[in-house]
């Protein structure tokens, strides 16, 4: 058992966590009475489907999207299901290779949870979480929670739960964590189709990328025989490689939006790989910093009203930067790249794509020029987001 914790920007909270098929009386009764938050089974999607186990509600509206089932009971061998014993037998009922919907009633005193199929790296919850320690430990992939409250009944804050932790001599460890362990151990992207494109800055050589996670496509272009196969495998670069990871943008990258500078910096790194004669442009979609086209058109209107891009994303309920560089970082490993030589203004880059068997040697500016419509946007990156945009005093 282990207490596992979330984002200090999501719920905030730590669960109780362990594997379903150790969940014994005792250690069930040791949740109740010290987490003192309400049990939970989280499954796969295929058990809970196998099961029959339909979402307790059609139209989730809970912030988090949150999947309860209908509560269950095990139909035989128990009392009245609230017990520790009970809950147990419920739930080591549930995670049996044999079980059959008609083995449990229904509404009951166990709380099945749908984890998403893929894990933390679609959902980053507790849920998904649990279902992947399980899965990472060798056992049934099923885990059961508990949240942790305080004695005066109030949720547990990180300084509650290190503090919960060295009492019970529990460790304790993050969602976050699990995310970047299965990033560095799991393949999570298979390469599609490789062409040549004439482009108007020079040849490239396009690699298709597909996500095992969410089945996005993903380009690569490179120039300088970078991801070329040789006798079946693609030779590892020796020499840095120069390096773009671009994130989708539609409005600015094919509609030629003033309000940002993300069309002007995909050509200017076109350019420059060109010119370099080598390296590799990634193209990530990730439209909006990573909210999705809708909420960065909503994001826009917002700032028409007078609030920057990143209040914007905020007064949405989104964080000002959701994107993640963990699949970019598997397609340039796949391409044989192991150090670089970054375009980039942002520094996130240069911690988010360091690991994963990646290196990067240097940071090279990527510099556009501001416009009349774009200056208070590259502001805000600069001031509030930390993008390296230099003393151009046009900003």
């Amino acid at each position: 058992m282990v207490v596992l914790v979330d984002d200090e920007n999501r719920e905030n909270e730590g669960d109780l966590v362990m594997a379903a098929e150790k969940a014994t009386p005792e250690a069930v009764n040791f949740m109740t009475k010290e987490g003192r938050g309400i049990v939970c089974l989280a499954i796969t999607e295929e058990k809970a489907d196998a099961l029959n186990l339909p979402l307790m509600a059609q139209d989730n509206t809970s912030k988090f999207g949150t999947a309860f089932t209908v509560s269950i009971d095990a139909a035989f061998g128990i009392a009245t299901g609230v017990s520790a014993p009970d809950r147990s037998h419920t739930i080591l009922c549930a995670v049996s290779d044999e079980a059959r919907p008609e083995d449990f009633v229904r509404p009951g005193h166990l709380f099945p949870l749908r984890a998403r199929n893929g894990g933390v790296l679609v959902r980053a919850g507790q849920t998904e979480g649990s279902v992947d320690l399980a899965r990472l430990a060798g056992l049934t992939t099923a885990g059961v929670i508990c949240e942790i409250m305080n004695e005066d009944g109030s949720m547990a804050r990180l300084p509650q739960l290190t503090e919960f932790c060295g009492r019970q001599n529990l460790k304790l460890c993050s969602v976050a964590d699990i995310i970047s362990y299965r990033r560095q151990t799991e393949r999570l992207v298979r390469k599609i189709v490789n062409v040549r494109l004439p482009t108007t800055y020079g040849k490239f050589d396009l690699h298709l990328y597909r996500s095992l996670v969410d089945e996005y496509l993903h380009l690569a272009l490179c120039a300088g025989g970078i991801g070329k196969e040789e006798g079946g495998k693609v030779s590892v670069q020796e020499s840095p490689a120069l390096v773009r990871v671009h994130s989708e943008c539609l409005t600015g990258d094919i509609l030629g939006s003033l309000r940002c500078d993300c069309g002007d910096q995909l050509h200017q790194a076109l350019r420059t790989i060109a010119a370099a004669g080598k390296g590799v442009l990634l193209y990530i979609r990730q439209e909006g910093r990573g909210i999705g086209l809708e909420d960065k058109l909503k994001s826009y209107a917002l700032q028409e009203q007078g609030l920057d891009t990143v209040d914007a994303n905020i007064h949405l309920g989104l964080p000002a930067d959701l994107r993640d560089y963990g699949i970019g970082a598997q397609i340039l490993f796949d391409l044989g790249v192991r150090k670089m030589r970054l375009l980039t203004n942002n520094p996130k880059k240069l911690v988010s794509l360091a690991g994963y068997g990646l290196e990067v040697v240097e940071r090279v500016p990527i510099e556009t020029v501001p416009n009349s419509e774009n200056r208070a946007y590259l502001r805000a990156k600069k001031e509030r987001m930390g993008h390296l945009l230099g003393e151009n005093d046009e900003i």
